[in-house]
């Protein structure tokens, strides 16, 4: 049974199709990761998966339970980190986990809120109140809540945006050791470094549409390989090469970034250069990574996807 099956999901928001019939399943114990540009529909996903909004066409269901037919189940077998900072500002780090397990009919749960707190690092602040706390600590905060009634599957909706070192590395360590233990992570991030180090497979969206779907390392295969970084001390990239740009829309300045299919295009390519009066500041081979996939992606016209 999925962990998460989502089937041609559509939602509309007047004139904005935020969803356009998205499908894709996510599989028990998997690490999966959700990722597009702002406004590509990921929130509007989540929300729809959390029950915080409803789906105009398709269905949702988690573990085998329908988010709207039977949405006490799927709720329970869901833990949602949220991205942005709410809080009540009346209660302190330990009583509002208490409150939350009190939401899930959790009684005598003080040894797991207190496991949940050193892993999160909260355990000094666990009788201070929440408005306390700096906006790092209400983000641990936050996912404490999501994990106190020790979900199943557990959705995390940018959960470092703006947070420091420090909290990342708590946090997938935390993470990555409740995956292990058989929990189903789903991720958004734009931290695309974090993704391709911790997901198994990705799913892109791009306007509300599923434009890739594979194993991480399938599409890094695919898509990445190397690269040849330029800067120009003099001159312009010649108007030939310019089709061998990675991204086109974001060029800095004399800077260049090329895809190389082999390293004996380096020659081939610096050879232009010269001929174009081009002298060099810089010069770099450089190896893919999820960033360079997920831009190639963005701005082409193709659907990528794999069922492995």
């Amino acid at each position: 049974m999925p962990a998460i099956e989502i089937r041609n999901v559509r939602k509309r928001f007047k004139e904005l199709q935020a969803l356009k019939g998205v499908s894709l399943t996510v599989e028990e114990g998997e690490f999966f990761g959700l990722l597009g540009p702002n406004g590509a529909g990921k929130t509007t996903l989540i929300s729809i998966l959390a029950g915080l909004s409803r789906a105009d066409e398709g269905t949702v269901k988690v573990l085998g339970h329908d988010v709207v037919s039977d949405f006490r189940a799927a709720r329970r077998a869901l833990g949602v980190v949220p991205q942005e900072l709410v809080f009540d500002p009346f209660f302190t780090v330990r009583e509002t986990l208490r409150i939350q397990s009190g939401y899930y009919g959790l009684r005598n749960n003080d040894a797991w809120i207190d496991e949940v707190m050193a892993n999160l690092d909260l355990t000094e602040k666990a009788d201070v109140n929440m408005r306390a706390l700096s906006g790092g600590m209400k983000r641990r905060v936050l996912v404490a809540q999501a994990l106190v009634h020790r979900p199943p599957v557990i959705v995390l909706d940018e959960p470092t945006a703006g947070v420091d070192v420090e909290l990342r590395q708590t946090l997938w360590k935390f993470v990555s050791r409740l995956n292990r233990e058989g929990h189903t992570i789903v991720l958004t991030t734009h931290y695309l470094e974090e993704a391709e180090a911790l997901c198994d497979r990705i799913a892109m969206l791009r306007r509300g549409e599923v434009v890739a779907l594979d194993r991480t390392s399938a599409l890094l295969q695919r898509f990445a390989g190397m690269q040849l970084f330029v800067r120009f001390a003099t001159g312009v990239l010649p108007a030939e090469l310019r089709a061998l740009e990675v991204d086109p829309t974001n060029v800095q300045g004399h800077q260049h970034l090329l895809r190389l299919s082999s390293y004996d295009d380096v020659e081939r390519i610096l050879a232009q250069c010269r001929a174009a009066g081009c002298t060099f500041d810089e010069i770099e081979v450089r190896k893919a990574d999820l960033e360079d996939v997920f831009v190639q992606i963005m701005n082409g016209p193709e659907v990528v996807e794999g069922l492995a």
